[in-house]
């Protein structure tokens, strides 16, 4: 087995800001772990993600003119991410289950693109945090609006899935630089 540089005393780079050497889902013999969170104090923690998905135009025009079979599509993208960030501790193996105290998804067309722009904020009052179910209602949004219009564009592309931010909890603030 190779021993890893950090390991064997290598000097290491610096990280940027957000990022981290510590994997805390393994133990120390290298197995997965739930974190146990329940030494950590209860607070108030909200995350944003964001992402985009990229159309052709005629695509672009059928969403915002509300032309798809499948029906309109924003009500039913910001829907789906809601549902998506309530059961992201079902889909994720490693996430705690959250009383979540708020959910927002904004869904807004982008002509520039041509496309959308998908927001997710989530919210909740507890002992970690809410990153990976604001970056799960984004993903699953997203994915409500290319099965809504895969139909009439296969081509469409999903990208730019980020945490933009996160508030509270025991290591303070992150936001992403732009």
């Amino acid at each position: 087995m190779t021993e890893h540089p950090s390991a064997a005393g290598a000097a290491q780079p610096d990280l940027p800001a957000g990022v981290t050497r510590e994997l805390s889902h393994l133990d120390r013999a290298g197995n997965f772990q739930m974190v146990d969170v329940g030494d950590k104090p209860i607070s108030v923690r909200s995350a944003v993600a964001t992402g985009v998905i990229r159309m052709h135009q005629e695509t672009f025009n059928l969403i915002r003119d509300n032309g798809l079979k499948k029906g309109d599509v924003i009500p039913v993208a910001r829907l789906a991410g809601m549902q998506a960030a309530k059961r992201t501790a079902e889909l994720v193996p490693l996430c705690h289950p959250l009383p979540l105290s708020g959910i927002e998804v904004l869904v807004t067309l982008d002509e520039a693109l041509p496309g959308c722009r998908v927001e997710g904020l989530v919210r909740t009052t507890a002992q970690t945090g809410v990153e990976m179910e604001a970056l799960t209602a984004v993903s699953v949004a997203l994915l409500a609006i290319y099965d809504m219009a895969k139909a009439v564009d296969r081509t469409m592309v999903i990208s730019d899935v980020v945490l933009r931010e996160k508030r509270g909890g025991t290591k303070g603030d992150f936001i992403s630089s732009p």
